[in-house]
């Protein structure tokens, strides 16, 4: 019989209720040791939890069957007050209970993946829902957790197994008449499935910048307000500013949420001959990191040359010292104005380049079907070749449909479910 666990559900500290989640075959039966009727399946209970004749906490309990909850065995939540002692007294409690221990990290999940409640792409999904610090995150990861990837490849398995079913046909019925020649059909469900997952693949770069955030680098010469307009942006000292030129030497990153996306801003060393050997060597960092950037914002001071440095299509050029320079310049860190209209730039600049963003979320998720896409134009190249050889593009056609399988974790992915839920908490 597996292990019935329990862990807090909820974050640790003081709060108005605490959540401890029992899951296994027990779960019901640790509701007996604290005196407790089990309630009826989905329907809350408040409850006096006692040991013996003390009374340990007023809870609400709540019960879900086997297959009607989050890990698809029978669940117990325990909603109690959030103090530490109250907490510790539950846990101390339930680890007393012959049968039951304290979770691993992410075991409930992992449960809910090998009961079918939720796939990998899910699970992956589940975490970085977790993680999520802004709105666009949480809408990515909230869609991949519904089961966006999911869904997907049932259609591009439906069309695969199809496919594969046409080309078997033909390879069994090789030496009678076959009234129609199949071999169009398939390269039609082929091709459409190439271009289905190639749009998904060159989607994934977006969705990952959407996960793990976007890069704007400020870049210019030296004593043209990037710290000032560093701080302006953020809304705090977060860089040094002097009238000295050259005080920033390495590359100061700030994390902010710029209308729903994860953007670090990058403050650079100024562009110049450097003076010294740490000067140099900072100004090297500035362009590598600039190089690297999703946008670049370039900030001149009117009638002042362009550094010798490379830009995209899509990056800004500001000028700034609007308090300096009124008919001259459109932005000021000084007095703010034209800050409102930048940040807007650059949040059209960034959302222009996410718009294009697929389900996929994750670089293991990319090179699942990049192999699958690898697959099928093997399977393609064969078909073009005639029907002598069929059999080996039948093969890719099995391969592509394993990587799929492997997509969702179906198959072959013990090697990574400790890494993946080694990021989950304990509770979950």
């Amino acid at each position: 019989m597996q292990d019935t666990i329990f862990a807090l559900a909820t974050a640790r500290g003081k709060a108005g209720v605490a959540v401890v989640r029992v899951s296994g075959p027990l779960a019901v039966d640790s509701l007996t040791y604290f005196g407790v009727a089990p309630p009826a399946p989905r329907r809350a209970s408040l409850v006096t939890l006692r040991e013996g004749d003390e009374v340990i906490d007023e809870a609400l309990v709540l019960s879900f069957p086997d297959g009607a909850s989050f890990t698809g065995e029978p669940v117990v939540e325990y909603q109690v007050h959030g103090s530490t002692a109250v907490i510790s007294r539950l846990l101390r409690l339930l680890s007393m209970q012959s049968g039951l221990r304290l979770a691993e990290p992410g075991e409930f999940t992992r449960r809910a993946l090998a009961n079918g409640k939720l796939d990998l792409t899910q699970v992956e999904g589940l975490a970085d829902l977790i993680d999520a610090e802004t709105e666009a995150q949480r809408r990515q990861a909230q869609r991949v957790l519904s089961g966006a990837i999911s869904r997907k490849v049932e259609i591009w398995r439906a069309d695969l197994i199809r496919a594969a079913a046409l080309i078997e046909a033909t390879i069994d019925f090789v030496d009678e008449d076959v009234p129609v020649d199949m071999v169009p059909e398939v390269l039609e469900l082929v091709l459409g499935l190439r271009r289905s997952l190639e749009e998904q693949r060159l989607g994934a770069a977006a969705a990952e910048r959407i996960r793990d955030g976007y890069e704007v680098a400020i870049i210019g010469a030296p004593n043209v307000g990037k710290s000032s307009l560093l701080n302006a942006l953020v809304g705090r000292m977060a860089a040094i500013t002097s009238a000295v030129a050259g005080t920033t030497r390495d590359v100061i990153e700030v994390r902010m949420d710029l209308r729903g996306l994860p953007v670090t801003v990058l403050d650079t060393a100024g562009l110049r001959e450097a003076e010294d050997e740490i000067e140099r060597i900072g100004i090297g960092l500035a362009r590598d990191r600039a190089a690297q950037a999703d946008l670049r914002v370039l900030l001149l001071e009117p009638g002042q040359e362009t550094p010798d440095v490379e830009l995209q299509p899509e990056d800004l050029t500001v000028f700034v010292k609007a308090d300096i320079f009124p008919d001259r310049a459109t932005v000021s860190s000084l007095t703010g104005q034209g800050l409102p209209a930048l940040i807007e730039m650059i949040a059209v600049r960034l959302e222009e380049k996410s718009a294009n963003a697929g389900v996929l979320i994750r670089e293991r998720q990319r090179k699942a079907v990049e192999k699958t896409c690898e697959a099928l134009d093997s399977a393609l190249n064969w078909l073009y070749q005639g029907s002598a050889n069929l059999e080996l593009a039948a093969a890719d056609l099995r391969r592509a449909r394993l990587e799929m399988e492997m997509l969702l974790g179906r198959i072959d992915v013990e090697s990574l479910l400790d890494e993946i839920f080694s990021s989950f908490c304990i509770g979950k």
